[in-house]
């Protein structure tokens, strides 16, 4: 890897899922090789991701790369690598809240709806079916009022029985505080600390690493980017939508690129850094 300084490095973090990896959960080898070739460069690329840490760490590996630090669980969960660490890793900075307020408020409205809360250790107790692999692989059933008393880095919610659009509705009509939420491509919600996304973890790693604001790059396909792509652009730096990207999340990006299945990620990363 080439050494850089400081004032030339760039922060380019991506999503995972229908960015690095397609929906399906594979790995074009174009994408991972032009990951690794970025890392060769001297820059810092790493996940930012909702994924839990269980779920990101073997990503990170099949790519083939070593970052500082993998923003997991939508920012609620930084990591940072740490050689002498069991797993190689450990947790740098961590979010939590009480999910009480919002998950009775949730049932409240929402009926049928299955419930998943994830603690700062990365277990899902959970409450009504979850298809599989869908949570992380520490997973546990528990009976809905178990999930009320749980320190949350994330409260999950999932509701197959509604459209995204009518979904969408209802969440606007709870009228959520002190939570942020974002929703995914499914009827699929997820909740986070007041204040906390992906954009913050990301912030925090930019502040460690000392990068200057106008050399960070985010990519990313989903309405849980749209904070993260928020932060990068208002700091002068660049924020990439795949081009399967809702409209919402495309209008804050400051470019497009192909989708997960025209290797987009390859195609920016290979635009933006020609070494």
């Amino acid at each position: 890897m080439t050494a850089l300084a400081p004032e030339d490095r760039w922060l380019i973090g991506l999503d995972i899922d229908g960015t690095v990896l397609h929906e399906d959960g594979q790995l074009d080898d174009r994408v991972a090789a032009e990951i690794r070739r970025v890392r060769d460069l001297g820059h810092e690329i790493m996940p930012s991701t909702g994924r839990s840490v269980s779920m990101t760490l073997p990503v990170i590996d099949r790519v083939g790369i070593a970052p500082s630090f993998a923003v997991c669980a939508n920012g609620a969960i930084v990591m940072r690598r740490d050689k002498e660490a069991p797993v190689g890793w450990v947790r740098d900075r961590v979010e939590t809240f009480d999910p009480r307020e919002v998950l009775t408020t949730i049932s409240g409205h929402l009926r049928g709806a299955s419930y998943a809360v994830e603690d700062e250790e990365g277990l899902f107790r959970f409450s009504g079916p979850f298809p599989e692999g869908a949570l992380a692989a520490g997973r546990l059933q528990v009976e809905f009022e178990e999930l009320l008393t749980t320190r949350a880095t994330r409260v999950v919610v999932l509701s197959p029985g509604h459209a995204i659009e009518d979904f969408l509705k209802i969440v606007e009509r709870m009228g959520l505080h002190k939570v942020s939420y974002n929703v995914g491509w499914t009827a699929w919600l997820d909740i986070a600390p007041d204040g906390v996304n992906k954009g913050t973890g990301m912030e925090y790693v930019r502040e460690t690493l000392g990068i200057s604001r106008e050399h960070v790059m985010v990519i990313g396909d989903g309405r849980n980017d749209i904070d993260m792509f928020e932060w990068a652009a208002s700091g002068g730096g660049v924020a990439i939508a795949m081009g399967q990207a809702p409209d919402e999340v495309k209008a804050v990006s400051t470019d497009v690129t192909g989708t997960d299945l025209e290797q987009g990620v390859a195609s920016a990363l290979a635009r933006y850094f020609q070494g």
